[in-house]
């Protein structure tokens, strides 16, 4: 018997940064609004809109200036959207755009760290303190992601303990939110309930946010684990886009649409228009020109023809 369930949930739309930032053709700026904008308007809480990193590390997302810029006047933009900004030449950036929400990241595995940030956690935290500050002198408030939370491609299995370490540091430098990223999508459900239960010994849940991929196709039951034990935000990416560039094997994230059509079925409210989102998820495919692997937008979309 399923425990009870939070009445509502908040959906973190992820695809146009992290679906994208792996594509290798360029998706136009033009065609990256679209589809920022048709998720907005199916009625996602937050969208990630791009990420301000050096455009030699993401060529995908090198307009991101743009892309910001072009959504300006769109309803609800400041709380709407949301970017990816690692460091102080990306906020100086962010400076210049309306938004009022940046992420941080960094990895519960020293080797992944080294492979994504190319630095120790050690060296991160500091790099980190002048965002944090920045951020909360101009009012923007900062959320940050930590990847491989339940596995990492360079050292297995990860110790819970170590993810709570990370994530807690990152709640006492003025995150106001952390992500939990199951990077690989190796996570099982007993093993998503020890991963919580260690959060929730130190960390209230109402901080917490799940980041699942479905490699392994065990997303949706780890999500179920966290809905049972209180969590309320999940991530997840338009028609299952996304992946990790420094996590090989890591295929697309979660895809909103299986998410949501599951949540709805079982009276948890999303706020989200399952058909304008599987719209959405039916442009994203137009775009890169290929099926993309979302289940229920395979299957809705079919359904609708």
């Amino acid at each position: 018997m399923l425990a009870r369930l939070p009445e509502r949930v908040r959906i973190y739309e992820v695809g146009p940064r992290d679906g994208l930032q792996n594509e290798k053709a360029f998706v136009r700026t033009e065609d990256k609004i679209r589809l920022i904008e048709a998720l907005a308007s199916a009625g996602v809480a937050k969208v990630e809109i791009t990420s301000f990193v050096n455009p030699r590390w993401i060529p995908a997302l090198a307009d991101a200036d743009r892309v910001a810029a072009g959504l300006s006047g769109y309803p609800g933009y400041a709380e709407r959207f949301t970017a990816l900004c690692p460091n102080m030449l990306g906020l100086d950036r962010v400076a210049h755009t309306e938004l009022r929400e940046v992420a941080v990241f960094m990895s519960a595995s020293e080797s992944h760290n080294l492979r994504n940030i190319n630095k120790s956690r050690d060296e991160t935290y500091p790099k980190f303190e002048p965002v944090f500050q920045a951020c909360a002198d101009r009012g923007i408030r900062v959320r940050a992601y930590v990847s491989v939370v339940w596995g990492c491609p360079y050292e297995g299995e990860v110790d819970p303990a170590e993810a709570v370490d990370v994530a807690a540091r990152l709640l006492a430098m003025g995150a106001y939110e952390v992500s939990l990223g199951d990077t690989i999508g190796v996570g099982t459900p007993l093993q998503t309930r020890r991963i919580i239960d260690a959060m929730a010994a130190k960390i209230p849940l109402e901080k917490l946010a799940m980041h699942m991929h479905d490699t392994r196709g065990t997303a949706l039951a780890n999500c179920l684990v966290g809905l049972e034990h209180g969590i309320t935000t999940f991530d997840a990416s338009v028609a299952g886009l996304g992946g990790c560039p420094y996590a090989p094997g890591a295929s697309g994230n979660l895809a909103t649409e299986d998410l949501v059509y599951m949540l709805n079925a079982m009276g948890v409210d999303t706020g989200v228009d399952l058909e304008k989102l599987v719209a959405a998820g039916a442009l994203a495919q137009e775009l890169l020109g290929r099926t993309l692997p979302g289940r229920a937008l395979q299957a809705l979309a079919a359904a609708n023809h």
